[in-house]
């Protein structure tokens, strides 16, 4: 029988799922750290909410461990490259709570219009300060939702209930889908500008990081109110606090901080400001879910190996998976590379297999690439439920296969429309390793390191020197160069794999080299 342990509270009906599926379930939250790494050994599978942490050590101590269970969406608490490395699928529930989410966001901003917690404490101080708290109206108000995916598109069904116009900034959002909505796609400035009420609907990504930026904030219209309900670190805290102060926003209210358990913070008792502890997925029915989900979902892995919400691998049989497992790496960093120079955000998607590749089953290579993909701006989406959010967003996908490939056993060919053009890319499994051998109709062979530079440039003299030249004397040490080219003269790529990770400023110095078009940092 299959043993789980479950280190943080979780509704009972989760322990009451693993029983009646046949699997042994331990409820033992509030563990500290060396009490876990003590007993995670003797477990096939550990559930987690996010009080535990599952570091690197955790999963270094837990031979047997073959799945962790996360009830919730966010999974900043789980070194997921620790444990796909050791073959540990990372699960988690990401429908769970997305109505609870998204009811806290729509009460925040009642809250903040209304100024009711400094209204209740007012009044049970044995105040009657009526005239004091003059809030503002919802109705007619313009809602712009950064963010319009599972718990923004929920918000904007409520808030157009509330006869509020909703307009977003997402780049995953096509202009149709949109429609269905009832919403507004427009520019984030143009957001900036008009919205009465900005809500954060994003995870943490390194595109998403400090989105409203002092810069961003100032840029607001005179009075917003501003909501986070989604990830600490979206906003700048300080220059929000700031723009309380001098008035210019009128209120904000967050669930969620940049640091957290937030003990201190520099938005507390800023006026007209309220903060709860991150609870806005905190209601008996999402707990209810997400403890249902995630006992279900562990349960048929481990005693049927059933995959599904998987952060770290796609639905794939036991039999398909020797086969299959090279051609999935594959095509997620295929994906990864494409996503992160999709700086347009992505409008359409085509994916074609070539030659022998094409006998095999096409779905997890697909939903692989669509994951690598989507999740440089989407964190939590996995390879189970990227075509789901592909075909939520209204992106179109082309899948085609050629029976033949005229260099390679099999290839796989990627092609992302953004900013009206498009990124074309392709790899193919050579000695058991996954390759770049084209990019942009330029062939080459090159690895997916870690750290990448990829450049864009034209064929002249000078380049390859005033790159080396640059990196050296900023200490970045070159691993391997790969270099591909239309003709001699014409246009030309580099990819770099270097050893160190290169700082903005220097980035910036190589988008100033003589005759480069594009420079980006990749990581894989």
């Amino acid at each position: 029988m299959p043993k789980v342990l479950i280190s943080d509270e979780l509704s009972p009906t989760a322990i009451q799922v693993f029983a009646a599926r046949g699997v042994e379930a331990d409820f033992k939250p509030g563990l500290g750290h060396e009490a876990l790494l003590e007993i995670i050994g003797r477990y096939d599978g550990l559930a987690v909410r996010s009080a535990t942490q599952v570091t690197a050590d955790v999963i270094a101590a837990a031979p047997n461990l073959q799945v962790v269970g996360r009830a919730g969406i966010g999974v900043d608490n789980i070194d997921v490259p620790s444990a796909t490395a050791k073959g540990i699928v990372i699960m988690n529930t990401p429908f769970g709570n997305s109505i609870t989410t998204a009811e806290h966001s729509i009460a925040m901003m009642f809250a903040a219009a209304r100024r009711i917690a400094t209204a209740d404490v007012s009044t049970q101080a044995g105040k009657w300060e009526k005239n004091r708290f003059m809030g503002t109206e919802l109705y007619g108000k313009s809602l712009g939702l950064i963010g319009c995916g599972n718990i923004g598109s929920i918000v904007a069904e409520r808030a157009l209930g509330l006869k509020m116009k909703v307009v977003t900034y997402d780049p995953f959002l096509t202009h149709e889908h949109a429609v269905d909505l009832g919403v507004e796609k427009i520019e984030l400035d143009a957001l900036l500008a008009r919205a009465d009420i900005i809500s954060l609907h994003v995870p943490m990504t390194e595109q998403t990081r400090n989105i409203l930026s002092a810069e961003n904030l100032a840029r607001t219209k005179p009075g917003v109110i501003v909501i986070n309900v989604a990830r600490g670190g979206l906003l700048d805290e300080t220059a929000l606090r700031k723009l309380l102060e001098s008035r210019h926003v009128a209120a904000a209210a967050c669930d969620v901080f940049s640091v957290e358990p937030a003990i201190d913070n520099v938005l507390f008792g800023a006026p007209n400001f309220i903060a709860t502890p991150h609870m806005g997925s905190a209601t008996a029915e999402a707990q209810e879910n997400v403890a249902r989900q995630v006992a279900e979902q562990m349960s048929e892995y481990l005693l049927t190996g059933t995959i599904t919400n998987a952060l770290n691998m796609p639905s794939i049989t036991a039999e398909e998976a020797p086969r299959l497992k090279p051609f999935v790496e594959l095509a997620e960093k295929l994906g990864s590379f494409a996503g992160q120079t999709a700086d347009a955000g992505v409008e359409a998607i085509e994916i074609e297999l070539e030659g022998q590749v094409t006998e095999l089953n096409s779905k997890p290579l697909v939903s692989a690439a669509l994951a690598g993909i989507l999740r440089t701006m989407l964190q939590d989406v996995n390879m189970v439920s990227a075509p789901a959010i592909l075909k939520e967003r209204g992106i179109p996908l082309v899948e085609s296969k050629r029976e033949t490939s005229p260099i390679y056993d099999s290839v796989i060919r990627i092609k992302v429309q953004t900013g009206g053009g498009w990124r074309t890319l392709a790899g193919a499994v050579l000695a058991g390793t996954p390759k770049i051998v084209e990019v942009k109709g330029m062939a080459l062979e090159a690895e997916f390191a870690p750290l990448v530079l990829y450049l864009n440039n034209a064929d002249l003299p000078g380049f390859i020197g005033a790159l080396g030249t640059t990196l050296g004397d900023a200490g970045i040490n070159i691993g391997t160069m790969h270099l591909g080219r239309t003709r001699a003269g014409d246009e030309a790529i580099a990819i770099v794999c270097v050893d160190e990770v290169p700082p903005d400023e220097i980035i910036a110095a190589l988008w100033e080299l003589p005759h480069v078009r594009y420079a980006k940092l990749l990581r894989f």
